[in-house]
């Protein structure tokens, strides 16, 4: 396959993922996609039958953009994955016109996996405490319950670095008129998940590119990644924001 774009770190392919992934013959470390979700009449919104399948084929760990409706509608298509967790991507401005429901202030990003869960990187990403300080202990023996008849817990000392796990809820804006994609991700978001399910120098891919926010995360990371996308306009516009010198969400 001719690369539509590449500066020797990120790649970019203009096609079907369908049809382009099981050309390249390569193994990623992680996927992150964020397929058409399939809930609009919109000419682009139309859901690629078989990707999780064509995925699986390439990677054991898979980060999914999607709609609980989306995930229930296609259930079946990730019958060969196992569910590892969900992250919810909080928004500062909803996405619907529904007035009839709740507005709509989120996401939910899943984590696929195959295969033993021993097998795949997962190291969850340590952010600054934005909350109280939990201080230094010292390594002192405590009961197990104020009886103590069930003995003592082990000798520990905890010291607090000032970091905390990234939690499941993220907050991060969406793009609105910055975006290029009208279903762009922000890049703090998209850090967080390639730091989580791919090692440094691992490789991420992309299997629907967009405007390129993911490719761009991930180089901004220390991470190869590949892109495949179907629209041609789209690909163009991604290569042009990569080809900057000083990449901006």
């Amino acid at each position: 396959m001719k690369p539509y774009w590449t500066d020797g770190s990120v790649t970019l392919y203009l096609g079907d993922c369908r049809e382009v992934l099981p050309a390249l013959s390569v193994v990623a470390d992680c996927v992150v996609a964020d397929p058409p979700y399939g809930e609009t009449s919109l000419a682009w919104d139309r859901w690629p039958d078989g990707w999780p399948d064509v995925a699986a084929k390439v990677t054991r760990s898979l980060w999914c953009f999607g709609s609980l409706r989306m995930f229930l509608g296609r259930r079946d298509e990730f019958a060969g994955w196992k569910l590892s967790q969900d992250v919810i991507w909080e928004k500062q401005n909803g996405t619907g016109f529904a007035a009839d429901r709740f507005r709509r202030v989120h996401e939910h990003v899943l984590h696929w996996y195959q295969g033993p869960w021993g097998g795949i990187h997962h190291e969850v990403p340590r952010l600054p405490n934005q909350g109280r300080d939990r201080g230094n202990k010292s390594a002192e023996p405590k009961s197990a319950n104020r009886f103590g008849h069930t003995g003592q817990l082990a000798v520990t000392a905890y010291v607090d670095d000032g970091l905390r796990l990234a939690r499941s809820v993220i907050r991060a804006r969406n793009l609105q008129r910055r975006a290029i994609h009208p279903s762009e991700k922000p890049a703090e978001l998209l850090s967080l998940l390639i730091a989580y399910a791919c090692p440094p120098g691992g490789l991420v891919i992309d299997l629907f590119a967009g405007s390129g926010s993911t490719l761009d995360a991930a180089r901004q990371a220390g991470r190869p990644a590949i892109g495949i996308e179907a629209d041609e306009r789209s690909a163009e516009q991604a290569a042009r924001r990569l080809s900057q010198a000083v990449l901006t969400p």
